[in-house]
């Protein structure tokens, strides 16, 4: 597959051809199209935005180059720094996600959802998200409060929520699955 091109603006990347920007999207769900909301499928023709760990994933899978505003392409590390300057427990988020990504999952943002991240079997417009991810590190302690509080929201929207350890010097992810239950 030819790589995309896409442009750092930012803490995003936008893929600006429409065609790489489809390609991308129908490849896995990568990335939003400009200005459409929710795409039913691939067939738009607007630019791609991608955050900087869907972005990151791409350039290591060889399907996206990115290049800052002076035209010079961003390494994968350079990308990395970026994304630890942006968002806090960068490493952590993007472990997760490859993990996922790498055992077939769709993964979006899951901002709407008060989570990490929305987990798919299949894509957005194919079915629902059954998974919500919070990613914290291993030995951080949870609030107990906001575990009842994400608890909830996970099954108000009818989606089980996931909870992501990452133990940061083994390197190994505990996923630890949480379902809300009436007693």
């Amino acid at each position: 597959m030819i790589k995309a091109r896409g442009y750092l603006l930012g803490y995003r990347v936008v893929v600006l051809n429409h065609e790489e920007a489809r390609r991308l999207y129908s490849t896995g769900f990568y990335g939003k199209p400009l200005g459409i909301p929710k795409p039913k499928n691939s067939n738009f023709d607007a630019p791609l935005e991608l955050d900087l760990v869907e972005a990151l994933y791409l350039v290591e899978k060889g399907l996206l180059e990115v290049y800052n505003t002076e035209g010079r392409i961003v390494t994968a590390e350079e990308l990395a720094r970026v994304g630890r300057e942006a968002v806090e427990d960068f490493d952590m988020l993007y472990k997760v996600y490859r993990e996922l990504r790498e055992s077939g999952y769709v993964v979006r943002s899951g901002l709407k959802f008060g989570s990490d991240f929305a987990v798919y079997e299949k894509g957005p417009g194919i079915d629902h998200a059954p998974y919500l991810v919070e990613v914290i590190g291993y030995r951080e302690r949870i609030d107990p409060a906001e575990l009842v509080r994400a608890g909830r929201l996970s099954h108000s929207v009818r989606k089980k929520l996931i909870i992501a350890a990452v133990d940061e010097k083994t390197g190994k992810t505990t996923y630890i699955m949480l379902k809300w239950t009436k007693l």
